[in-house]
């Protein structure tokens, strides 16, 4: 299900009720509980991968921009996004924007929504025009299915994803502990599955893997512990995932499907205006991420305590080829890092890299580097 690019139980899921709908969105964050209690079903999109050739795609994009928007494109071109009846483009940068535009200009679905984000986060500014962001989208979907949204109905799908948030954080806690119990490409297609299936479903799927991993299983290896950032849109290929692992080491924190599990904590599930709870919870409770304007909390100063709760060796630093974002965040992150005397490499992929060699060799010398002859980050040393 992780990776099937013709959204096969999505579609099943959206023939079972005639007021049922699909709402298609992108990476990064996108607020997933207003869609469910419209009953509807917000269906990540993640780009093609190494599954899609992109062969009309570049057509449509300069050769200096990262590749998701090509792969994207192809797939609406083949028509692999048939039955959603919407569209979601939150904001990430202007490549994104672009895209929203190029969905218009194709007539996908029966409505296309570029969904802007606060920069400023004083609620009376900034999330006044977020909540009002978000009442447009539900203003759509009604217009679609003629659900209305109560405050019981969207109070209880807050609920849902507050436990689906919980759990995907579960499986990270217990994997910082004992990453060789669960890989982090297995990790990855667990979490993914959330992407395309009901919020219910993957509950039910993230308990089972919790409870699998709670017990003693595998056996560890001489590996380092290493957070990997960058990642937080374009997906880098599971075989990327894999590679860190045989170079040597364990992911026990990544920014990998960040969307997921966005908000650091709960939303009220008790509040008479849960729009309102669901907006306060972006402004006080995002994560670390090249794609928040930060004022008052520095993204190094975040990295350093996430460093600090994962206890980790080192620091990835993956980004797209051509993430402005992303690319432009790393330089003030690494700098920390060195001040911090944290050790860290970088370097770049896209979603269809195919070959890893290079990489491999590059992390199998981070690795053994730090194993032979580094002392360990201790987390009173930060």
């Amino acid at each position: 299900m992780a990776f099937d690019l013709s959204f096969t139980r999505a579609r099943e899921w959206k023939s079972q009720d005639k007021d049922r709908v699909l709402v298609g969105h992108m990476p990064v964050y996108f607020p997933r509980e207003i869609i469910h209690a419209a009953n509807g079903l917000a269906v990540g999109i993640l780009g093609g991968g190494d599954k899609k050739l992109i062969i009309k795609g570049d057509a449509y994009y300069q050769s200096y921009i990262c590749h998701i928007p090509r792969s994207i494109i192809e797939l609406a071109l083949d028509k692999h996004f048939e039955g959603f009846d919407g569209f979601i483009f939150p904001s990430i940068c202007d490549v994104i924007r672009n895209l929203s535009g190029m969905f218009q200009l194709l007539g996908e679905g029966k409505f296309v929504k570029y969904l802007d984000f606060p920069q400023n986060f004083k609620y009376h500014i900034g999330g006044t025009f977020y909540r009002h962001e978000l009442q447009t989208v539900l203003d759509e979907v009604y217009k679609l299915n003629g659900v209305k949204v109560t405050t019981a109905r969207l109070n209880h799908s807050i609920g849902l994803f507050n436990l689906n948030r919980h759990l995907i954080n579960q499986l990270y806690d217990i994997r910082q502990e004992f990453p060789w119990r669960l890989t982090a490409a297995d990790l990855y297609h667990v979490v993914r599955a959330g992407n395309v299936i009901p919020v219910e479903e993957h509950n039910e799927i993230l308990s089972e893997v919790v409870q699998l991993i709670g017990e003693e299983i595998g056996d560890p290896m001489d590996k380092i512990r290493v957070l990997v950032i960058g990642a937080f849109c374009e997906q880098p290929p599971a075989g990327l995932i894999r590679t860190i692992k045989l170079a040597g080491c364990y992911i026990v924190e990544d920014d990998f499907l960040l969307g997921l599990k966005w908000i650091q904590g709960d939303i009220d599930t008790d509040s008479a205006e849960p729009l309102e709870a669901i907006t306060k919870a972006y402004l006080d409770k995002s994560p670390l991420s090249s794609s928040v304007f930060d004022v008052g909390n520095t993204k190094e100063a975040r990295l350093v305590d996430l460093i600090r709760h994962r206890k980790v060796d080192g620091v990835i630093f993956a980004a797209p080829s051509f993430c402005d974002p992303a690319l432009l965040d790393h330089p003030i992150l690494q700098k920390e890092c060195n001040d911090k005397n944290i050790r860290f490499i970088s370097f770049m992929y896209s979603e269809n890299t195919g070959q890893f060699k290079v990489i491999k060799e590059q992390v199998g010398t981070f690795s053994d580097s730090i194993k032979l002859w580094d002392e360990p980050v201790l987390a009173d040393s930060l």
